[in-house]
């Protein structure tokens, strides 16, 4: 059993190669792109078993970026405690896209989105 790291997934040319080519999955408080792959970057070991994450949030949601910033911040950390204690199979990216409503919306409840995501992964 081998457990997750969490990674970040960053540069342009990557995060836009996964928003043209990545599924997407619709949860109630944010939008998450995702590939079951690594990213291509000389820097990534493929056989590593992790999960590359990033977020995107614009200035569409609030005009404030202290509150875009806690949308992403809240988001990456129910990630983190929802992948804390699983095994996955393969790598995986993943582009975290809070909705408005995660930013008032109980954490609890974005903990049910995150863990609604892996289980349809069915990792």
């Amino acid at each position: 059993m081998t457990f997750v790291e969490l990674s970040r997934l960053s540069g342009r040319r990557q995060n836009d190669f996964l928003r043209a080519k990545g599924r997407v999955w619709k949860g109630k408080h944010m939008v998450i792109r995702f590939l079951l792959s690594a990213p291509k970057h000389p820097n990534v070991d493929p056989a590593q078993l992790a999960i590359y994450t990033g977020t995107l949030a614009s200035a569409k949601l609030d005009k404030s970026a202290v509150k875009r910033n806690r949308m992403r911040r809240r988001c990456r950390e129910a990630l983190r405690l929802a992948v804390k204690d699983r095994s996955i199979s393969s790598p995986i990216q993943l582009i975290l896209s809070p909705r408005s409503s995660s930013l008032s919306a109980d954490f609890t409840q974005l903990q049910a989105d995150i863990t609604q995501f892996l289980s349809s992964l069915s990792l």
